[in-house]
């Protein structure tokens, strides 16, 4: 079971959803809080999920996991395999309108929401806030074996992306987030805020405003 908080308007059209995938050491309420009502306040769904060693699923053994590279492994191939299973889950729901239904992560999120995306070609659009490509490192090929945020970002292909980040971010630093944004395809827009790692407020409700856009209302 992965925990999770679904917010969805009561009405008699099909709407448009989001999954939310937080950040490391973030948990689920986080961004339902903040993203999450600012898509329920334009009348969009969201599904935001609790990541393996996170939330509710951090217990006891989660301090262990977090300092054994094999645990780590197996736990980002869950995360990846959830989050895929998440987008299935609102792809099915009847009052989800199939062809709206977007990806959006923040920081560490970001890389499991672009994976899934590149995965599942029914996601419509993605959102990274606080995310980029990796670090440099001199272990980023044998990353890259296990996630590519660049192979994912040019496997968009034509859907659309929405980066937002932080000028002064020494979590995910700009030059990560730049190099990024220039290997997506168009359409793409990039939004700069004058914020470190932690985005403000306006973030949230600059990327509900962004699908909107593209996830015009059924509604008669």
């Amino acid at each position: 079971m992965v925990p999770a908080i679904y917010l969805i308007p009561q009405v008699q059209h099909r709407v448009a959803a989001a999954l939310l995938v937080h950040g490391y050491s973030s948990t689920k309420e986080r961004l339902s809080d903040s993203m999450g009502k600012a898509l329920a306040m334009r009348g969009m769904a969201s599904l935001s999920i609790d990541l393996p060693l996170h939330g509710m699923r951090d217990d006891a053994l989660a301090a262990e996991a977090r300092r054994n590279p094999l645990e780590l492994v197996k736990h980002w191939r869950t995360a990846l395999s959830e989050a895929r299973d998440a987008v299935r889950w609102l792809l099915d729901d009847q009052r989800i309108a199939p062809e709206q239904v977007a990806a959006i992560g923040y920081s560490l999120g970001g890389y499991v929401a672009l994976e899934t995306a590149a995965r599942e070609k029914r996601v419509s659009a993605v959102v990274l806030a606080g995310s980029g490509d990796l670090p440099d490192s001199p272990w980023i090929r044998m990353m890259r074996t296990m996630a590519d945020p660049m192979a994912a970002v040019k496997s968009l292909k034509g859907r659309p992306l929405l980066m937002l980040h932080g000028r002064v971010d020494r979590t995910i630093i700009p030059a990560q987030a730049e190099r990024l944004f220039a290997a997506a395809n168009e359409p793409k827009k990039f939004i700069w805020y004058d914020s470190g790692h932690v985005l403000p407020a306006a973030a949230a409700d600059a990327a509900a405003e962004w699908l909107r856009s593209l996830f015009p209302s059924r509604a008669t």
